[in-house]
Protein backbone atom coordinates (compact mmCIF):
# COMPACT_ATOMS: atom_id res chain seq x y z
CA UNK A 1 0.00 0.00 0.00
CA UNK A 2 2.80 2.22 0.99
CA UNK A 3 4.66 1.54 -2.58
CA UNK A 4 1.17 2.53 -4.16
CA UNK A 5 0.91 5.60 -2.48
CA UNK A 6 4.14 6.55 -3.47
CA UNK A 7 4.32 5.85 -6.78
CA UNK A 8 0.73 7.59 -6.94
CA UNK A 9 2.46 10.63 -4.85
CA UNK A 10 5.52 10.64 -7.81
CA UNK A 11 2.47 10.64 -10.46
CA UNK A 12 0.71 13.37 -8.99
CA UNK A 13 4.18 15.41 -8.80
CA UNK A 14 5.36 14.88 -11.87
CA UNK A 15 1.96 15.47 -13.34
CA UNK A 16 2.24 18.62 -10.98
CA UNK A 17 5.55 19.81 -12.06
CA UNK A 18 4.67 19.28 -16.20
CA UNK A 19 1.37 21.53 -15.30
CA UNK A 20 3.50 23.74 -13.82
CA UNK A 21 5.81 23.84 -16.66
CA UNK A 22 3.44 24.17 -18.85
CA UNK A 23 1.80 27.30 -16.94
CA UNK A 24 5.16 28.97 -16.72
CA UNK A 25 5.72 28.49 -20.32
CA UNK A 26 2.55 29.63 -21.38
CA UNK A 27 2.82 32.98 -19.45
CA UNK A 28 6.14 33.65 -20.73
CA UNK A 29 4.82 33.32 -24.28
CA UNK A 30 2.09 35.43 -22.82
CA UNK A 31 4.80 38.14 -21.61
CA UNK A 32 6.86 37.83 -25.18
CA UNK A 33 3.74 38.31 -27.04
CA UNK A 34 2.69 41.50 -24.99
CA UNK A 35 6.14 42.60 -25.09
CA UNK A 36 6.41 42.49 -28.28
CA UNK A 37 3.15 44.43 -29.21
CA UNK A 38 4.45 46.97 -26.81
CA UNK A 39 7.98 47.50 -28.68
CA UNK A 40 5.73 47.32 -31.70
CA UNK A 41 3.83 50.29 -30.61
CA UNK A 42 7.06 52.07 -29.03
CA UNK A 43 8.35 51.27 -32.05
CA UNK A 44 5.70 53.23 -33.93
CA UNK A 45 5.21 55.65 -31.58
CA UNK A 46 8.75 56.66 -32.45
CA UNK A 47 8.93 56.32 -36.29
CA UNK A 48 5.60 58.99 -35.94
CA UNK A 49 7.21 61.43 -33.71
CA UNK A 50 10.20 61.16 -35.71
CA UNK A 51 8.16 61.99 -38.57
CA UNK A 52 5.98 64.96 -36.64
CA UNK A 53 9.42 66.15 -35.47
CA UNK A 54 11.29 66.17 -38.88
CA UNK A 55 8.11 67.83 -40.42
CA UNK A 56 7.99 70.20 -37.69
CA UNK A 57 11.87 71.19 -38.28
CA UNK A 58 10.75 71.54 -42.28
CA UNK A 59 8.18 73.61 -41.51
CA UNK A 60 10.08 75.64 -39.16
CA UNK A 61 13.04 75.87 -41.84
CA UNK A 62 10.32 76.99 -44.03
CA UNK A 63 8.85 79.60 -42.12
CA UNK A 64 12.28 80.95 -41.36
CA UNK A 65 12.80 81.02 -45.01
CA UNK A 66 9.50 82.92 -45.75
CA UNK A 67 10.36 85.24 -42.24
CA UNK A 68 14.07 85.66 -43.95
CA UNK A 69 12.86 86.87 -47.25
CA UNK A 70 9.67 88.81 -45.95
CA UNK A 71 12.29 90.81 -43.30
CA UNK A 72 15.13 91.47 -46.47
CA UNK A 73 11.82 93.07 -48.27
CA UNK A 74 10.78 95.33 -45.35
CA UNK A 75 13.98 96.16 -44.79
CA UNK A 76 14.66 97.19 -48.39
CA UNK A 77 11.23 98.63 -48.47
CA UNK A 78 11.66 100.86 -45.48
CA UNK A 79 15.36 102.09 -46.93
CA UNK A 80 13.38 103.09 -49.83
CA UNK A 81 11.03 104.92 -47.84
CA UNK A 82 13.54 106.75 -45.92
CA UNK A 83 15.62 107.49 -48.73
CA UNK A 84 12.71 108.97 -50.34
CA UNK A 85 11.36 110.64 -47.53
CA UNK A 86 14.84 112.62 -47.00
CA UNK A 87 15.30 113.19 -50.68
CA UNK A 88 11.69 114.25 -50.97
CA UNK A 89 11.85 116.91 -47.94
CA UNK A 90 15.61 118.19 -49.24
CA UNK A 91 13.85 118.65 -53.01
CA UNK A 92 10.65 120.12 -51.86
CA UNK A 93 12.62 122.95 -49.88
CA UNK A 94 13.76 124.53 -52.80
CA UNK A 95 10.88 125.61 -54.66
CA UNK A 96 8.70 125.98 -50.91
CA UNK A 97 11.56 128.87 -50.46
CA UNK A 98 10.57 130.53 -53.79
CA UNK A 99 6.97 130.53 -53.06
CA UNK A 100 7.88 131.82 -49.26
CA UNK A 101 10.29 134.43 -50.69
CA UNK A 102 8.28 135.70 -53.50
CA UNK A 103 5.04 135.92 -51.07
CA UNK A 104 6.93 138.15 -48.83
CA UNK A 105 8.71 140.44 -51.20
CA UNK A 106 4.49 140.69 -53.12
CA UNK A 107 3.83 141.63 -49.02
CA UNK A 108 6.40 144.30 -49.09
CA UNK A 109 6.64 145.51 -52.47
CA UNK A 110 2.84 145.00 -53.61
CA UNK A 111 1.06 144.47 -50.35
CA UNK A 112 -0.33 148.32 -49.91
CA UNK A 113 -1.81 148.50 -53.43
CA UNK A 114 -4.01 145.37 -53.04
CA UNK A 115 -7.68 145.43 -52.01
CA UNK A 116 -8.59 143.80 -48.59
CA UNK A 117 -9.47 140.29 -51.17
CA UNK A 118 -5.90 140.61 -52.47
CA UNK A 119 -4.84 140.70 -48.95
CA UNK A 120 -7.01 137.50 -47.68
CA UNK A 121 -5.59 135.29 -50.96
CA UNK A 122 -2.15 136.56 -50.03
CA UNK A 123 -2.57 135.58 -46.95
CA UNK A 124 -3.92 132.62 -47.57
CA UNK A 125 -0.97 131.52 -49.35
CA UNK A 126 1.73 132.30 -46.58
CA UNK A 127 -0.14 130.07 -44.45
CA UNK A 128 -0.31 127.25 -46.10
CA UNK A 129 2.87 127.61 -47.27
CA UNK A 130 4.04 127.93 -43.75
CA UNK A 131 2.26 124.66 -43.33
CA UNK A 132 3.36 122.84 -45.55
CA UNK A 133 7.60 124.21 -44.92
CA UNK A 134 6.13 122.18 -41.35
CA UNK A 135 5.09 119.46 -42.52
CA UNK A 136 8.09 119.10 -44.48
CA UNK A 137 10.29 119.40 -41.52
CA UNK A 138 8.21 116.92 -39.59
CA UNK A 139 8.85 114.67 -42.89
CA UNK A 140 12.42 115.28 -42.78
CA UNK A 141 12.52 114.77 -38.77
CA UNK A 142 10.95 111.51 -39.13
CA UNK A 143 12.86 110.44 -41.45
CA UNK A 144 15.75 110.71 -39.38
CA UNK A 145 14.17 109.08 -36.62
CA UNK A 146 15.79 105.22 -37.82
CA UNK A 147 18.23 106.47 -40.83
CA UNK A 148 20.21 108.92 -38.23
CA UNK A 149 19.90 107.13 -34.71
CA UNK A 150 22.80 106.78 -32.80
CA UNK A 151 24.45 104.45 -29.98
CA UNK A 152 22.75 104.07 -26.48
CA UNK A 153 24.42 106.33 -24.34
CA UNK A 154 24.43 107.25 -20.60
CA UNK A 155 21.83 110.43 -20.90
CA UNK A 156 21.16 113.19 -18.15
CA UNK A 157 17.25 113.19 -18.84
CA UNK A 158 17.09 116.75 -16.78
CA UNK A 159 19.92 118.29 -18.60
CA UNK A 160 17.74 117.29 -21.65
CA UNK A 161 14.32 119.19 -19.95
CA UNK A 162 16.58 122.39 -19.17
CA UNK A 163 17.85 122.38 -22.76
CA UNK A 164 14.50 121.63 -24.67
CA UNK A 165 12.79 124.05 -21.78
CA UNK A 166 15.66 126.76 -22.95
CA UNK A 167 14.68 126.63 -26.65
CA UNK A 168 10.93 126.90 -25.77
CA UNK A 169 11.45 130.17 -23.70
CA UNK A 170 9.63 132.41 -26.38
CA UNK A 171 6.70 129.65 -26.65
CA UNK A 172 6.21 129.45 -22.66
CA UNK A 173 6.25 133.28 -22.36
CA UNK A 174 3.51 134.16 -25.14
CA UNK A 175 1.53 131.45 -23.58
CA UNK A 176 1.95 132.35 -19.87
CA UNK A 177 3.60 129.15 -19.50
CA UNK A 178 4.85 127.09 -17.05
CA UNK A 179 7.24 124.07 -16.81
CA UNK A 180 7.91 122.10 -13.58
CA UNK A 181 10.81 119.18 -13.68
CA UNK A 182 11.38 117.39 -11.20
CA UNK A 183 14.11 114.37 -10.51
CA UNK A 184 14.84 112.93 -13.56
CA UNK A 185 17.52 109.87 -13.94
CA UNK A 186 20.01 109.63 -16.02
CA UNK A 187 19.07 106.48 -18.53
CA UNK A 188 20.97 104.85 -21.47
CA UNK A 189 19.37 106.39 -24.58
CA UNK A 190 19.41 108.19 -27.69
CA UNK A 191 20.02 112.21 -26.40
CA UNK A 192 18.81 113.47 -29.81
CA UNK A 193 15.48 111.11 -29.48
CA UNK A 194 15.25 112.09 -26.18
CA UNK A 195 15.43 115.70 -26.94
CA UNK A 196 12.92 115.28 -29.86
CA UNK A 197 10.28 113.48 -27.78
CA UNK A 198 10.72 115.92 -24.69
CA UNK A 199 10.31 118.82 -27.10
CA UNK A 200 7.25 117.43 -28.78
CA UNK A 201 5.70 116.60 -25.36
CA UNK A 202 6.47 120.05 -23.69
CA UNK A 203 5.39 122.02 -27.10
CA UNK A 204 2.14 119.99 -27.54
CA UNK A 205 1.46 121.11 -24.11
CA UNK A 206 1.99 124.38 -24.53
CA UNK A 207 0.14 125.12 -27.51
CA UNK A 208 -3.03 122.91 -26.96
CA UNK A 209 -3.93 124.56 -23.69
CA UNK A 210 -7.33 125.74 -22.69
CA UNK A 211 -8.71 128.88 -23.45
CA UNK A 212 -7.95 131.36 -20.12
CA UNK A 213 -6.00 128.70 -18.77
CA UNK A 214 -2.17 129.16 -17.99
CA UNK A 215 -0.47 126.15 -19.30
CA UNK A 216 1.16 123.92 -16.48
CA UNK A 217 3.81 121.12 -18.11
CA UNK A 218 5.09 118.72 -15.00
CA UNK A 219 7.96 115.96 -15.40
CA UNK A 220 8.63 113.56 -13.14
CA UNK A 221 9.96 110.25 -12.28
CA UNK A 222 10.11 107.35 -10.24
CA UNK A 223 11.18 104.00 -10.33
CA UNK A 224 9.56 101.04 -11.73
CA UNK A 225 9.17 97.90 -10.60
CA UNK A 226 9.23 96.38 -14.22
CA UNK A 227 12.28 94.48 -15.13
CA UNK A 228 14.23 95.56 -18.46
CA UNK A 229 13.68 93.10 -21.40
CA UNK A 230 16.83 91.74 -22.92
CA UNK A 231 15.89 91.03 -26.23
CA UNK A 232 14.40 87.71 -26.70
CA UNK A 233 16.33 86.32 -23.75
CA UNK A 234 13.50 87.37 -21.05
CA UNK A 235 14.39 89.87 -18.67
CA UNK A 236 17.30 91.85 -17.18
CA UNK A 237 18.97 92.82 -13.94
CA UNK A 238 18.48 96.91 -15.24
CA UNK A 239 16.53 98.91 -13.11
CA UNK A 240 13.71 100.92 -15.04
CA UNK A 241 12.38 104.52 -14.69
CA UNK A 242 8.86 105.71 -15.41
CA UNK A 243 8.97 108.95 -16.57
CA UNK A 244 5.62 111.23 -16.36
CA UNK A 245 4.29 114.33 -18.67
CA UNK A 246 1.48 115.62 -16.92
CA UNK A 247 -0.33 119.02 -18.64
CA UNK A 248 -3.43 120.57 -17.85
CA UNK A 249 -4.23 121.10 -21.30
CA UNK A 250 -7.28 120.21 -23.72
CA UNK A 251 -6.64 116.69 -23.88
CA UNK A 252 -8.05 113.72 -26.32
CA UNK A 253 -10.66 111.40 -26.21
CA UNK A 254 -9.49 108.06 -25.86
CA UNK A 255 -11.01 106.70 -28.82
CA UNK A 256 -8.35 108.53 -31.15
CA UNK A 257 -5.76 106.90 -29.07
CA UNK A 258 -4.56 104.96 -32.65
CA UNK A 259 -4.88 108.47 -34.85
CA UNK A 260 -3.58 110.66 -32.74
CA UNK A 261 0.14 108.59 -32.23
CA UNK A 262 0.40 108.47 -36.06
CA UNK A 263 2.86 110.83 -37.73
CA UNK A 264 0.82 114.15 -39.22
CA UNK A 265 -2.37 113.07 -37.66
CA UNK A 266 -4.24 115.87 -35.75
CA UNK A 267 -8.21 115.32 -34.56
CA UNK A 268 -9.11 119.24 -34.78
Amino acid sequence: ERVAESADSSRNSILTFIAANLAVLLLLVAVYFLLKRDLAARQKAEEELRAAHEQLEQRVLERTAELNSANTELERSNRELQDFAYVASHDLQEPLRKIQAFGDRLRSVQGPKFDERGLDYLNRMQNAAGRMHTLINDLLTFSRVTTKAQPFVQTDLREVCDAVVDDLETLIQTTNGRVEIGDLPAIDADPVQMRQLFQNLIANALKFHRDGVNPVVIIKSEPSTERAHNGGNGTSDRRMARITVEDNGIGFDEKYLDRIFTPFQRLH
